[in-house]
């Protein structure tokens, strides 16, 4: 992680302010480690910054918590599902005008008739 997220994660509240040594530079225990590790893992899964914020702030306060973060990685969990069943639509329309194409090309190389599948049926399921 780069100087500059650390830097900006600190000023939005995502982790606290840290010590430092002599020489100016960040000194993070273990602990900070591991949740700026956490952050990391969820901001590769697209989690929002507000998202981020919210489940530190309920860190902060403690096990108490642990059912209203739990329900954010939840919903974050069904966001990221919806995604990926809107991918793999995509994926199943790509591959079907890919494998079009090819046959497409094979009936050019043997000199067949030239019967191309009309582009109307290219629509994804509307995104929710």
């Amino acid at each position: 992680m780069t100087t500059h997220t650390l830097r900006y994660y600190e000023r939005v509240g995502l982790i606290q302010p840290v010590g430092r040594a002599h020489n100016g530079h960040r000194r993070y225990s273990e602990a900070d480690e591991a949740w700026i590790n956490f952050l990391h893992c969820m901001r590769a899964t697209n989690m929002p910054i507000r998202e981020m914020q919210r489940y530190a702030e309920l860190r902060e306060i403690g096990d108490s918590t642990s059912l209203d973060r739990r329900k954010i990685l939840e919903d974050h969990r069904a966001a990221i599902a919806a995604q990926i069943v809107e991918l793999q639509e995509a994926h199943a329309l790509l591959t079907h005008k890919i494998e079009n194409y090819r046959k497409i090309e094979q009936r050019i190389r043997i000199g067949g008739p030239e019967l191309a599948e009309p582009e109307v049926d290219c629509t994804l399921a509307p995104a929710s």
